[in-house]
């Protein structure tokens, strides 16, 4: 039986680099013998026991590869062939596929992820696709693994936080923390045709990368009130569009409090044990708020859509890519990652 490495939980504060089969493609399956992949925020939370998830799964959801083998009924592919895959691998068949939510594939909630949560995922060195046909999107000519690392997730969720928001052209938007989501949320309001960006964070780098991506303005929330400051901004009315991208109960209720009456409020954080809505800061539900949330969008047609961004020249995420390693070294990279040391914003992380 032929092996592979991959990075397996063990439990709560426990990955450890183990040997697994390799994977073999079943009916409408394929294999992927992975050349790049990182590290999410969410596989953070999975390591610290915040999201559960089955002892001696592979963790990772974010796949840069090769096709090493097709299943029967996959075709139009072939092998050798460069392909990304979305964190999120929709059926394209069931009610919420057809309904448009691909996020929610086979009708419950986050149904439509599967890497790294209830099927092996990429963090090893290959990795078994599901719905082939409807998730494997060819990588174009000219694209490195590099400059299409972030579209599986990231970018994905990012750009998904903006679009659900429904920005409009000249919108005020103000984006609650800066780490990869954030900042391509930043990036996706630009391209939205948001008007002015507020970007909230506290590390000198992210407010930095926050000003190339497309923010007007950084508010650091450490030196001041991000509410006060938006509300000065903004000459007291607020922001149109509020992206709440770190997850916690103070910056949920700072995206509302920055909102202008009928604005939105678009949440894109992973949320551990209970989230309060504050009455005030709700209008007593007669604000005329929205509160949308977003699961990153996925499937084959999603990743060729951001492909066609980065392809275009709009949108360079290279530099979020701060480190490298090995996969060998990978408890290394998640020791570095969890803890936010020098300056990570992502990781590379290659077989």
């Amino acid at each position: 039986m032929k092996t592979m490495k991959a990075a397996v939980f063990r439990g709560p504060g426990h990955i450890a680099l183990e040997r697994k089969p390799v994977p073999v493609a079943g009916p409408g399956e394929a294999v992927i013998r992975m050349t790049m992949t990182t590290i999410c925020g969410t596989d953070v939370h999975i390591l610290k026991g915040e999201y559960p998830v089955a002892p001696g799964l592979t963790i990772g959801h974010e796949p840069v590869g090769v096709i090493a083998e097709l299943g029967s009924g996959v075709v139009g592919y072939t092998l050798g062939q460069r392909v990304v895959v979305g964190a999120i691998t929709p059926c394209g068949q069931c009610h919420s596929c057809l309904e448009a939510h691909q996020s929610q594939c086979g009708g419950h909630l986050m149904g439509g992820w599967r890497f790294g949560n209830t099927i092996d995922g990429c963090q090893a060195e290959y990795i078994r696709v599901p719905f082939a046909m409807a998730n494997l999107a060819p990588i174009p000519d000219g694209l490195s693994d590099e400059q299409v690392l972030m579209c599986p997730d990231i970018m994905s969720t990012g750009f998904g936080g903006a679009e659900n928001g429904a920005i409009r052209i000249g919108d005020t938007v103000a984006v609650f923390a800066q780490g990869p989501i954030g900042l391509c949320a930043t990036a996706g309001a630009r391209l939205r045709g948001a008007s002015r960006i507020i970007a909230i964070d506290t590390v000198p780098e992210r407010l930095e990368m926050a000003m190339r991506l497309g923010a007007d303005h950084v508010v650091d929330f450490r030196a001041e009130d991000p509410v006060e400051a938006i509300r000065r901004l903004t000459g007291g009315l607020g922001a149109d569009v509020s992206i709440e991208a770190l997850g916690t109960q103070q910056t949920f209720e700072s995206c509302l409090r920055v909102l202008r009456p009928g604005g939105t409020l678009s949440s894109l954080g992973v949320y551990s044990g209970k989230l309060g809505l504050p009455v005030d800061a709700f209008a007593a539900g007669l604000g005329d708020h929205k509160l949308v949330t977003t699961l990153c969008p996925g499937g084959k047609h999603r990743m060729q859509r951001l492909m066609n961004v980065v392809a275009s020249g709009r949108l360079d995420l290279r530099p979020l890519v701060t480190h490298r390693f090995r996969l060998d070294d990978i408890v290394e990279a998640y020791e570095l990652f969890a803890n936010q040391r020098d300056g990570v914003l992502k990781v590379a992380i290659t077989p």
